[in-house]
Order: C-alpha cells, then structure tokens, then sequence
C-alpha cells in the first residue's frame, strides 16, 4: 500500500490558504478552484436528498453562490465538512420550501360548482373543530396569535416572532401555555 498518500493534511492546509486567498482578495478563481475539489461530494449530498440529476445540478451552483458570501462571514477550519454541512441545509430547506408550495388552495368557484359532488362530513370532526374554535377565542390574545401562526399556519418560531413583534423565549412560552390551555378547553367541552 505504499502508493496510497495521506494527504489529508495537505488538503486541509491547501483549502485553508484558498480561503484566505478568497477572503483577502475576494477572488472567484480561488473560490472556484476550491470549490471545485469537493464539487463531486456536493452533488452527490444533493443527489441523495432531491433524487432526481437536474435539481441536484442546479443546487449545486446555487451552493456556489451562497458560498461567494458565507465563506467570507464565516471562519472555517475544516472546509469539506463545513460545506456538507452547508449542502445539507440547503437540500433541507429546498425541500421544506418546495413542500410549502405543494399545498393546494381551494378557491370559492370550486366549492361552488354545481357538478361538485358535496361529501358528508363527519359530525363528530365537525362538532371538534367547532368546541376548537370557541377554545381559541378563549385563549389570551399572545397565545391565540402565537398558536394559530404555529399550528394553523405552519410558521416557525422565528417567524412568529418576526410577524408578531413578541420576543422569541415569549413565542415559545405563549406557544407551550397556548397548546396546554386549548387541550385543557377542549377536553372539557368534549366531556359535557
């Protein structure tokens, strides 16, 4: 096995002074020429989560391009792992987003079409989400909002902060005291 180098050393060392070629002059050669080295393991992350060749292609230019401003904000010691962990978000929040736009809106004109075969709803679903509703305006004005952005909208804790103007470690609190206190309200109007 004495043709088999360990180079890993160097391939740190020489990643390293790419970098700083690139943070120092903010030349796109350097980033290119060591961006190029690990491209392979990138396609290959992206491959794995989109499983499908042109997704995975352009994800990886669009890691490129987050690449030109995250390596200059972030301080980096181990750039192969460093940029799968970069790859890996990108991928998971790639899908998450394209989940997002999978949800169909249904607009009046379809629920009005006369051809529109109506379903009989279940009384006992129609009865809960009814008990749900009055057990939401119950709640206090924080939790309502914080609860209904969450649950109902399926934003996520920065967002409701965001949309809200309420501290994060408050969304979280009106969250938690929100869920518990709707539980407690709707278990009690299911036993009467």
């Amino acid at each position: 096995m004495k043709f088999i180098k360990n180079t890993a050393g160097n391939n740190q060392k020489e990643d390293a002074d790419l970098i700083a070629e690139y943070k120092n002059t903010g030349d796109l050669d350097s980033l290119g020429t060591l961006y190029n080295k690990y491209m392979h393991l990138v396609f290959g992350v992206c491959l794995n989560y989109f499983k499908d060749e042109e997704l995975s292609k352009d994800a990886v230019m669009q890691i490129f391009e987050e690449l030109v401003t995250k390596l200059k904000i972030h301080e980096v010691q181990n750039f192969k792992s460093w940029l799968h962990v970069l790859t890996r978000n990108h991928c998971l929040m790639a899908l998450r987003k394209s989940a997002k736009q999978n949800n169909v809106s249904l607009d009046d004109t379809f629920v009005e079409n006369s051809e529109f075969v109506h379903l009989d709803i279940d009384n006992t679903k129609e009865t809960q989400l009814t008990i749900m509703e009055k057990c939401m305006e119950t709640l206090p004005e924080e939790q309502r909002k914080s609860v209904d952005l969450f649950y109902l909208q399926e934003k996520c804790y920065k967002e409701v902060a965001d949309l809200t103007g309420y501290d994060m470690l408050k969304v979280k609190s009106y969250i938690q005291n929100g869920k518990r206190n709707l539980k407690i309200c709707i278990e009690k109007n299911n036993s009467e």
